[in-house]
């Protein structure tokens, strides 16, 4: 069964990031999605690749991203998860919309 997570978007180690990293640790070979992945210290989530979105390279996205609000549902449904069985969402924004 192919499982894909799907979080809102990595910047920082906080709240959010704790559960996120709870499901990591329940689903290892989870494939993980974000809008954004601007983290430093990826340790939390087992150093695993991020497939992020478009917003992802847009000009000042790291400083900036929050910016962009307008285009997140745009690029979350864009993320390409036609492939997977299962899809857990971590959410406190847009990512309840895969």
């Amino acid at each position: 069964m192919k499982i894909a997570i799907v979080h809102d978007w990595l910047e920082k180690y906080a709240g959010s990031e704790r559960v996120l990293e709870q499901i990591v640790e329940l689903f290892p070979e989870a494939d993980l999605f974000s809008l954004v992945d601007f983290l430093e210290d990826r340790s939390f989530i087992k150093n695993k690749k991020v497939h992020t979105s478009f917003i992802q390279k847009l000009p000042l996205a790291k400083k900036y991203f929050r910016y962009y609000l307008p285009l997140f549902p745009l690029a979350i449904e864009n993320l390409d998860l036609s492939n997977y069985d299962l899809i857990i969402s971590s959410s406190h924004c847009v990512a309840k919309s895969v």
